[in-house]
């Protein structure tokens, strides 16, 4: 399933996509994926994509977004 971003494919693909598009921008973000634990829920693991973005924007700059 090409949609599925939990699945350790699909997190690499959303890090990747998230990189390529701050890059554009010229802004540098910080991504790692993180191994979860088995939920029954979804019958497998799952991998966290975390980074240090705050609301969707990278910190590196001073920018005000309010």
């Amino acid at each position: 399933m090409t949609g599925d971003y939990c699945t350790r494919e699909g997190a690499e693909r959303l890090k990747k996509q998230i990189e390529e598009y701050w890059a554009e921008r010229g802004r540098k973000v910080s991504i790692n994926l993180v191994q979860g634990s088995f939920l029954a829920s979804m019958r497998s693991a799952r991998t966290d994509v975390r980074s240090n973005m705050i609301n969707g924007i990278p910190v590196a700059h001073s920018e005000d977004f309010a």
